[in-house]
């Protein structure tokens, strides 16, 4: 059995936080109305802007693909795959129809290559490509896709391919594509994908192929850089938008929207809406030292405590300055093997007895098994003293 460890901390945050309650209250908000289902929230706390009918359960077209990055920033996180090695385009791959990059049986181009064919293009042939080159097969590829969702807590949710291209069952919700976008967003590297406008492919050859961005809102929206639209006959228009100003980021989703103009138009509302009316104050990046845990029976004795994910406070503007605590809730009782990425424990903030908000802390690295040999020195060590 785990225990916990728990330790807590005074710091100094602001009042006027946002918190769902709150934002209940404001349901004079008229946004998103020519869409089936929207939602907006910010990206560290996670916190809902704005959402209608966002639990709808509506087919997304190639914004299937931010789960795809998504897997693909994962395995280039952990070391599993590298952004120079080759992939090789299998006779399936090379047959998706839809958006494409022409991809030719036999053909190779790099991991990197091919993530900038899915992020900028909408390549379903390049979605498939690396799916298969991730799990072995584009089937065990959406087995990944549907545990990743059940993990992130997205309940609503059901992959039948990598790309988005029509198939029976498949299905999300614009509550679900947020919470899959906020994982994709930790991995800050994808924005230098999702954010180009323009580019080329094969460069300085005969089969040179020019890439423009699905998403216009990155050339004409200051800040927006990312992440994937959407469009079937049954989808409609759909589009999930990520922007950052000031230090705060916010995703925003539209989905069936009738055309692409009000699909944009209504996003960048969406957009202008909580740049105007909110405000977020950074406490920790990404992978910031927390705190260390003990292992046992590992090649090391401790593992450092890393935040999984940014970690800041939503307020609304003009918000005043006020104390807060923070707590760190560490798991007790772990032993080796444990893999960079593991959960270790928990930061929680909170303000009068009300949770703010929870990251997972993680492993920093691999702890592994202690050889025999190690765990016999530490046994004398143990008998020495």
């Amino acid at each position: 059995m785990r225990g916990l460890i728990t330790s807590i901390l005074s710091v100094v945050l602001l009042t006027g936080i946002v918190t769902p309650v709150a934002l209940a209250e404001e349901s004079s908000i008229n946004l998103a109305p020519d869409a089936s289902s929207a939602i907006l929230i910010e990206r560290d706390t996670g916190t809902v802007l704005f959402e209608k009918n966002s639990q709808e359960k509506l087919p997304p077209a190639s914004m299937t693909k931010i789960m795809t990055m998504l897997l693909i920033m994962e395995a280039l996180d952990k070391g599993q795959i590298k952004l120079d090695e080759k992939v090789r385009t299998s006779e399936r791959a090379a047959s998706m129809g839809g958006s494409q990059i022409f991809l030719e049986p036999g053909e190779e181009m790099t991991v990197a290559e091919l993530l900038k064919a899915i992020a900028v293009a909408s390549g379903n042939d390049a979605s498939v490509a690396m799916a298969e080159h991730i799990a072995g097969s584009e089937e065990a590829f959406v087995e990944m896709m549907n545990e990743k969702a059940k993990e992130l807590g997205a309940e609503q949710t059901n992959f039948i391919n990598s790309n988005g291209l029509p198939a029976e069952n498949h299905y999300t919700t614009a509550e679900d594509l947020a919470l899959i976008s906020k994982e994709l967003l930790k991995y800050e590297d994808i924005t230098n994908y999702t954010g180009i406008y323009e580019d080329y492919l094969r460069e300085n050859t005969d089969d040179e192929f020019w890439l423009v961005n699905t998403n216009k809102l990155v050339k004409f929206y200051p800040g927006v850089d990312g992440l994937k639209t959407g469009y079937t006959r049954e989808a409609q228009y759909c589009l999930t938008a990520t922007a950052e100003k000031n230090g705060m980021r916010v995703i925003s989703v539209v989905m069936g929207a009738s055309s692409p103009k009000e699909r944009n138009k209504q996003i960048t509302e969406m957009l202008d809406y909580a740049f105007s009316q909110y405000t977020t104050h950074n406490l920790y990046e990404r992978n910031h030292v927390i705190d260390e845990v003990k292992i046992s029976k590992g090649h090391k004795g401790k593992v450092e405590a890393v935040t999984s994910g940014s970690v800041s406070i939503l307020t609304k503007k003009g918000a005043s300055v006020e104390d807060a605590t923070e707590k760190v809730v560490l798991e007790e009782g772990l032993q080796a093997p444990i893999k960079k990425g593991d959960q270790v424990g928990t930061l929680i903030i909170e303000q009068g007895g009300s949770v703010l908000s929870e990251t997972k802390l993680v492993a920093k690295e691999d702890i592994n098994d202690a050889s025999w040999w190690l765990l016999f020195k530490r046994t004398l060590g143990k008998f020495a003293g």
